[in-house]
């Protein structure tokens, strides 16, 4: 009897001396205590995320994709390419409504960004009165002289000037401030420029009648919070007016301004307005009206200098 107690303690002392194996649960060695550090658990840096733009608002989705139908309906690449126009009609100056005069002949040459030169003939009828009632290319004047004109006033930068036969001045400060507010607010100056700026902020109003014409009403405010609204026309998406407001710093009352354009004409690819009308206040103001306009024709250097002579 003695043999059969004897094999349980064998086996017994055997199980004692056999090492434990590692469980499932137990830590790797290089979380032991006492590990070398550089085995510490250090997980990777996450990967950034990509950096996406903030997701606009509906008004501004649908405001923006009605400016785009108006640049493609105004022409697309031509009216965003053309670098130079060269127009002429008969313009009215108004008060309260009501034309001062019976208008006067004009020409004007404009450079894309801030060249531009506009004659009038307030008395003297020259020969390229007559090219408004035909269709010869309208007929470049010589700068150096102002034979065929009366009045001839030249904006170059932010520097005005009124050429007459007495020679070149400076343009009263008045109109310069006026006319430089109404270039950087134009219609080109808004959608071939302020759209592009980063931080500009586009907004869709509604509907509304402008001109007697169903609209989509859209706000457009630049980075240094100029503010510009168009009535876009619903069918065709060609602008019928433009509005904005400025305050005087004189009187500090504020201004509204208002441009409505009719009679659009196809010339060289671009939809062009041959009626132009401008309100100060509610009040007619200033009207335009075209007899013909030229795109990207060449104009040379000279017609945008002036010196003064006086």
């Amino acid at each position: 009897m003695k043999y059969v107690f004897a094999v349980p303690l064998l086996l017994a002392t055997a199980l004692a001396q056999t090492p434990n194996k590692a469980s499932a649960s137990d830590p790797p060695s290089s979380l032991v205590q006492g590990s070398h550090p550089t085995q510490a658990a250090n997980p990777a840096p996450a990967a950034k995320p990509p950096e996406t733009k903030p997701l606009e608002d509906e008004s501004t989705v649908k405001a923006r994709a009605l400016v785009e139908k108006t640049i493609e309906a105004l022409g697309g690449p031509a009216y965003i390419g053309y670098t130079t126009r060269s127009e002429q009609g008969r313009s009215y100056t108004l008060y309260h409504g009501r034309a001062r005069d019976g208008g006067v002949l004009y020409r004007r040459f404009f450079r894309y960004g801030e060249k531009d030169r506009v004659e009038f003939a307030l008395g003297s009828y020259g020969s390229w009165l007559d090219v408004a009632q035909t269709q010869a290319p309208i007929q470049l004047p010589d700068p150096k002289t102002n034979k065929s004109t009366d009045v001839a006033l030249i904006h170059n930068g932010d520097k005005g000037y009124e050429v007459t036969f007495k020679g070149t001045e400076l343009e009263e400060p008045k109109l310069t401030a006026d006319y430089l507010r109404r270039r950087q607010r134009s219609l080109e100056k808004v959608l071939r420029e302020w759209l592009h700026e980063p931080g500009t902020a586009l907004f869709y109003e509604g509907q509304a009648l402008a001109d007697n014409k169903l609209a989509d009403q859209i706000t457009i405010t630049s980075p240094r919070n100029e503010s510009v609204t168009l009535f876009l026309d619903a069918t065709t998406h060609i602008p019928v007016k433009k509005t904005y407001s400025w305050r005087d710093a004189t009187d500090k009352f504020r201004n509204v301004e208002d441009e409505v354009y009719d009679n659009y004409k196809l010339v060289q690819g671009i939809k062009t307005p041959y009626s132009l009308t401008r309100y100060y206040n509610g009040d007619m103001a200033y009207q335009r009206f075209l007899s013909k306009i030229t795109y990207n024709e060449q104009l040379a250097d000279s017609l945008f200098d002036a010196s003064l002579t006086k």
